[in-house]
């Protein structure tokens, strides 16, 4: 699985700039050492827009013009969170490094599992960005009802902790929309955010 060295760039606060050598050796000795040790796993589930209980005007603007979504739900794994928490004990700009790395892998594995799911729809019908908890006004207590309709603490162990915070710590939920607009597919799910100030950004 390729991973955008860009995106972990951007991550790291350079923007559309290159890192220098010594972070760019870090990055692919962060690279390397998750590649060992990453397991990734996703779930999802198809459902009926109307059949949606959650409560968000931003999510219901992403999904106009969807007739039913994709319920989503990707790890990284425990070994990861063990790893990262490893590196930050002994070395905090190599555990920096390495949760920009995570990051970027879990985008990537996200990106695959969405082109897969993409492929095996039939014709005339495409997937909208993924759009997860946390977004606009989607809130992240929406995680818990995610996490049980995919029944995804059994099926890839994922959990919440009492912040609502997924555990993995790379993990990630969303709702995929499912449309016949093909045009409206090209929007980025930056796009859809009205958070414009977000230092994540695209």
């Amino acid at each position: 699985m390729k991973v955008d060295r860009r995106e972990i760039a951007r991550y790291l606060g350079y923007g559309t700039q290159p890192p220098d050598a010594a972070v760019a050796a870090r990055i692919s000795h962060c690279l390397a050492a998750l590649d060992q040790t990453a397991v990734p796993l996703y779930v999802c589930r198809h459902m009926a827009r109307e059949a949606l209980p959650f409560r968000s005007a931003d999510l219901d603007r992403h999904l106009a013009g969807c007739d039913a979504v994709y319920l989503f739900a990707a790890t990284l794994g425990a070994q990861t969170d063990i790893l990262l928490r490893r590196w930050a004990a002994r070395d905090m700009s190599l555990a920096v490094v390495g949760q920009a790395c995570a990051a970027a892998l879990l985008e990537a594995y996200c990106d695959d599992r969405a082109k897969a799911l993409s492929a095996a729809l039939p014709d005339g019908q495409y997937l909208r960005p993924r759009y997860s908890p946390g977004y606009g006004d989607f809130s992240l207590e929406s995680q818990r009802v995610l996490l049980d309709l995919t029944d995804a603490g059994r099926r890839i162990g994922l959990a919440l902790t009492g912040g609502s915070m997924l555990a993995p710590a790379k993990s990630v939920t969303a709702v995929i929309g499912i449309t016949g607009d093909r045009q409206s597919c090209h929007i980025h799910k930056c796009a859809s955010c009205p958070d414009t100030d977000c230092p994540f950004r695209k």
